[in-house]
């Protein structure tokens, strides 16, 4: 796990870099556990989704999309860098011109 230089924590698959988001607290609590790290003091920030989306993801050296809430097997969401999701200019299925890229 990588701390961004924003203090948010993220991670990196397959090329993208993913935003670690929780819904609330719990939720964040169930990601601890599942790390086996309930014990330690886990700081946290709350920001709008829109804001993560529109102003973080832009800055990050790769591609970069959000995932909400990892650690719940019922309720966790992966929001991948792709247009309509991520502005047009940080999607990675858009060319430099804003069209679909070519395979």
């Amino acid at each position: 796990m990588d701390e961004a230089r924003s203090g948010l924590m993220s991670a990196v698959s397959g090329g993208i870099r993913w935003l670690y988001a929780f819904t609330d607290e719990a939720a964040l609590a169930r990601f601890a556990e599942a790390r086996g790290e309930a014990g330690r003091q886990w700081p946290y920030v709350t920001v709008l989704g829109a804001r993560l989306v529109d102003a973080v993801v832009p800055i990050v050296d790769c591609p970069a999309g959000v995932a909400v809430n990892v650690a719940d097997a019922d309720g966790s969401m992966l929001f991948p860098p792709v247009a309509g999701i991520v502005p047009d200019a940080c999607a990675v299925d858009l060319d430099v011109d804003g069209r679909g890229a070519v395979a």
